[in-house]
């Protein structure tokens, strides 16, 4: 878990992240984790204008991340059947293509 919170997070190319839960599930911790890497002080950090919000629901409901990018593009990750690092990798590799996509535009 040491080598997962060590990863940079970025969250340049990423307008909102809305993350959804109910916390009395039991699948819910692999979302939770996913909270807390992309909430911390040093990836918000990246990008001041993203929205970070969490909406906690007490509806049994299945955990799940909404992630809206700048070019208006979402990305939805279900974290009821993937861990913190699967969902980590899905938005890092999706921030990369955008950025460099971005890079690629302003040449």
């Amino acid at each position: 878990m040491a080598a997962r919170r060590n990863a940079a997070v970025v969250l340049k190319a990423v307008k909102k992240v809305a993350v959804h839960f109910c916390p009395f599930e039991a699948n819910v911790r692999s979302t939770r984790e996913f909270l807390v890497m992309v909430g911390s002080g040093k990836a918000r950090s990246t990008n001041l204008n993203c929205e970070v919000i969490s909406i906690v629901k007490h509806d049994e409901s299945e955990p799940f991340v909404d992630v809206t990018y700048v070019d208006g593009e979402r990305l939805l990750m279900k974290g009821a059947n993937l861990t913190s690092s699967e969902m980590l990798n899905a938005f890092q590799a999706r921030c990369t293509a955008k950025d460099l996509q971005a890079k690629a535009a302003a040449k």
